[in-house]
């Protein structure tokens, strides 16, 4: 590419790609960040601009982010996110690269990022296990537990190709960061890009991309275990499938088939004797089971429904098809017959006189027509709840 020298300037407007930092005193390394990235621009021949997002700093990092050709954009909202969304809706170009403003990052790999924005891509991440981690650049739990395994779950939860979620520097249209509608303020931010992302079907392009140690002297704004949490949190949160559906399938599945397996008689196991007692852990697992899926679905449609998850058109086909009458229908079913078992129980205490009972044939009994009232009652409850949370969707 040839030249350009007159595209990077504090004016600029328009162009193809603007590099946007976020910044909360980073006056150590903010005059390098703003040189360093000007000069990818004009020596790739790429019409742009800087812009830094400034959080509230006290050390003048605003002026020296001006004198050195950035465009400065205040963010009085708190946040790696908040800051990163002010300075990306500033953006006067189709394309934007986010990167933090401390000198870990390669500036001159802009032109890679952009080249995948113009094949087509959404959202082009940086891999910085792919390209190279200086000693010291990052924490050994950083390196080796937090990174690894967030962005293996985070590749679980959703259909993502990325290997590293929490890089840096990263490149996306505004056209897709838009669409994305991202709420986050904080460090989480970086998390949600990603599975927004995945979750609408943006296409999504990985670089290889290298980190240094930073030129700072203080600490990172980073702490390690708060912010580790907030990722895990959140990644958690947005898929109520892995958070809510399986685990209480899987609940559902195993109290349902102990409670079958326990209700004819007690069973032997080698030298183990599993009776009533485990029956009633059985229909406890069976009622904590069915409750979790019924979170599921609740938080799916809340999710949805308020914008944090894109519509699902399988999800929205079944919720349209079970309706709040079907659910009365099967929950009031459901509630009679184990009322019926309950008479029948007291009908056999009756026929004894009301004394003492036989414990575990009585709880075989008791049990299933207990568990079942509850199913049928929290069904037509939920059948409303649900029908009240799906009324702007309906």
């Amino acid at each position: 590419m040839t030249e350009d020298p007159e595209v990077p300037s504090q004016n600029t407007s328009g162009g193809v790609l603007t590099i946007v930092m976020p910044c909360l005193n980073e006056a150590e390394t903010l005059a390098i960040c703003v040189q360093s990235s000007l000069r990818a621009l004009r020596e790739n021949g790429i019409p742009g601009e800087v812009i830094v997002a400034d959080n509230g700093s006290t050390d003048g990092s605003q002026a020296i982010a001006v004198e050195n050709g950035a465009r400065v954009v205040p963010v009085p909202v708190r946040g790696y996110g908040a800051a990163l969304t002010a300075g990306i809706k500033a953006a006067n170009t189709p394309y934007v690269l986010m990167i933090d403003a401390d000198d870990s990052y390669n500036f001159s790999h802009a032109p890679r990022f952009l080249a995948e924005l113009e094949k087509g891509a959404g959202l082009v991440m940086g891999n910085r296990f792919r390209g190279g981690i200086e000693p010291g650049a990052m924490p050994f739990l950083h390196k080796y537990l937090g990174n690894p395994v967030l962005s293996l779950i985070g590749r679980i939860f959703f259909p993502s190709p990325a290997r590293d979620f929490h890089c840096g520097i990263r490149a996306f249209s505004k056209e897709a960061f838009e669409q994305m509608d991202l709420h986050t303020t904080g460090m989480e931010f970086a998390s949600e890009m990603v599975v927004k992302a995945s979750l609408l079907g943006i296409p999504i392009a990985e670089v290889p991309t290298t980190l240094k140690p930073d030129g700072r002297s203080r600490a990172p704004h980073l702490r390690t275990w708060p912010d580790g949490w907030r990722h895990l949190r959140f990644l958690m949160m947005y898929s109520p499938r892995w958070l809510f559906l399986y685990p209480g399938l899987l609940l559902t599945f195993l109290g349902l088939a102990g409670t079958i397996w326990l209700l004819p008689h007690a069973r032997t196991v080698g030298e183990v004797r599993f009776d009533v007692n485990t029956l009633v852990y059985a229909t406890a697992c069976l009622l904590l089971g069915y409750h979790t899926v019924f979170f599921a679905v609740s938080a799916k449609v809340f999710a949805v429904t308020t914008g944090l998850l894109p519509e699902n058109p399988e999800f929205s086909r079944w919720f349209r098809l079970i309706k709040l009458e079907t659910g009365l229908v099967v929950g009031g079913l459901t509630f009679i017959i184990s009322l019926l078992a309950a008479v029948w129980a007291v009908a056999y205490w009756e026929h004894s006189g009301y004394g003492p009972l036989h414990v575990e044939q009585m709880l075989r009994i008791t049990l299933p027509s207990a568990t079942g009232m509850v199913f049928g009652l929290e069904t037509c409850f939920a059948s409303f709840f649900l029908s009240m949370m799906g009324l702007r969707r309906r």
